[in-house]
């Protein structure tokens, strides 16, 4: 009988796979808390966990509301603050960061400040960076786990809130921000995404099982090539899938979303 799954559950798994054991990852709540949980019940169980709020290293029991909740502190390594958190950051040791936005472009920079032309009178405030701007510039490894859709994929941002490649080749560094750092996989409901090497563009590594390349680029409003090693993504086991349900998210907070 066939495995069934919805489409959070398959980005949820995807996401955790990437995540090796001993690495680092400052995650927020909802499916990038999810998908270290269930890295951790998996294949990496020694990964080191950061919260915005202060908690490193904890063994999540169960799902946490906030970055703030007090099972992000639940046998941790240490339970610290922001201050810390974005210290360790800068000298170099967080390999990954989980961000998001409403808007996301070719060269993987974020919008979560505002839709609309107007900064004093946009058409929708989104809440900003907190600390996404710190951590996409100084972590070695961006990941976005996102629905995918023509409103998120966009050629121009109305607003850069975080930055990815910024305009391309060289202007990470051009900017100050470390050399070898950016984003590194964009995981969707559609699709994985990574970044081609040369010119820092967008292009599609894997297609989710029953998804064509020409569904991607209808829902991406900005022209997307396609690796030439181009792969389909590997559907959820039913061992991940039992872990996610039963003990990562029971009561559905994040997987109920679908």
């Amino acid at each position: 009988m066939a495995i069934t799954y919805n489409p959070m559950e398959l980005m949820i798994c995807c996401a955790a796979r990437m995540l090796e054991n001993g690495r680092t990852v400052a995650v927020g709540t909802g499916a990038p808390c999810a998908a270290a949980m269930l890295a951790q019940r998996t294949s990496a169980p020694d990964l080191v966990v950061f919260f915005e709020a202060g908690g490193v290293g904890p063994q999540l029991p169960t799902m946490p509301i906030s970055v703030g909740d007090s099972r992000t502190f639940y046998r941790a390594a240490m339970a610290t603050s922001m201050a810390d958190v974005m210290e360790t950051c800068q000298r170099g040791m967080m390999d990954y960061t989980f961000l998001g936005g409403a808007q996301i472009d070719a060269f993987g920079n974020l919008n979560s400040t505002m839709i609309g032309k107007d900064y004093r009178k946009p058409k929708v405030r989104l809440p900003g960076s907190g600390g996404a701007n710190d951590l996409a510039s100084l972590c070695w490894r961006i990941l976005v786990v996102t629905n995918h859709d023509k409103r998120r994929f966009v050629e121009n941002l109305d607003f850069l809130t975080t930055p990815g490649y910024l305009s391309g080749p060289g202007a990470r560094e051009a900017a100050g921000l470390p050399p070898r750092t950016g984003p590194f996989r964009v995981i969707t409901d559609l699709a994985i995404m990574g970044y081609h090497e040369g010119t820092k563009r967008m292009e599609v590594l894997s297609l989710h099982p029953g998804i064509t390349l020409e569904q991607v680029q209808a829902n991406t409003g900005f022209a997307l090539a396609a690796d030439a090693s181009l792969t389909t993504t590997p559907a959820p086991s039913e061992s991940e899938l039992r872990i996610l349900r039963d003990e990562v998210d029971p009561l559905r907070y994040i997987i109920g979303r679908a």
